[in-house]
């Protein structure tokens, strides 16, 4: 009978293929191996790709930069370096910041300041026809008669320019002084005999400047140093 018909439904036989079957030195060959320290045939050596995949995945890699060292090791003078620009950087950067940050502080105080001058200036300026009107008027009361509007009026004016000086107000009224024209708006010119005549006499023309101011028509005003109007002045030629 045949090998392949004594099988069990004509199948082969697994056992007959396997070498190690018919190679009597197998087993001694196995027993040599790990006699000499290394794996045995069939067996996984030692560092085979599942024990570098379990030792990668046991390193920490959290917090590693690229281009930085990793803790622990050595630092090179180039990687100082560029620390130290870096930083030098960052404190150039804060240094813009900070001084961008005072000339808007400054710019912003200054352009309030200028806002309440403003306002300052444009409140006066409605006030000035009140304060014309209280100079008219105080012109025709009787002085000497010490009477009830008349000090009234008085009272008033005072009130009205005090508290007007506390907003840097000037008034601009002297007589016998220099004309100047960035405070005096000339409206008539009288020869010197009428200028002495006005002023009282001749002495008191002959010490004015030339030209100079004989009568003031109508007050001006300084608003913290800034001509806010001329005054209307009457100049001897």
């Amino acid at each position: 009978m045949s090998p392949v018909e004594s099988g069990a439904g004509g199948a082969e036989d697994p056992a007959a293929d396997d070498p190690t079957d018919d190679d009597p030195t197998f087993d001694d060959r196995v027993a040599d191996d790990r006699a000499a320290g290394g794996p045995a045939i069939g067996e996984t050596p030692p560092g085979s790709t599942a024990d570098a995949a379990e030792a990668l995945a046991g390193t920490e890699t959290d917090g590693m930069v690229p281009g930085k060292p990793l803790p622990g090791e050595p630092v090179t003078g180039a990687e100082v370096q560029a620390l130290v620009a870096e930083r030098d950087e960052y404190l150039d950067t804060l240094r813009r910041l900070q001084a961008e940050f005072d000339n808007f502080r400054k710019r912003t105080a200054r352009q309030q300041a200028e806002t309440f001058d403003r306002a300052v200036e444009a409140v006066v300026e409605r006030l000035l026809p009140a304060l014309d009107a209280l100079d008219l008027a105080l012109a025709h009361v009787d002085v000497s008669g010490g009477s009830e509007l008349e000090s009234a009026f008085v009272r008033i004016g005072t009130l009205l320019r005090d508290i007007l000086a506390k907003e840097g107000l000037e008034r601009i009224d002297a007589d016998g002084v220099a004309f100047d024209p960035t405070v005096h708006d000339a409206v008539a010119h009288v020869s010197a005999d009428e200028g002495s005549a006005v002023a009282g006499g001749p002495g008191d023309v002959e010490a004015m400047p030339e030209p100079a101011v004989v009568e003031t028509l109508r007050a001006g005003y300084r608003l913290k140093g800034r001509v806010l109007r001329p005054a209307m002045v009457k100049v001897r030629a």
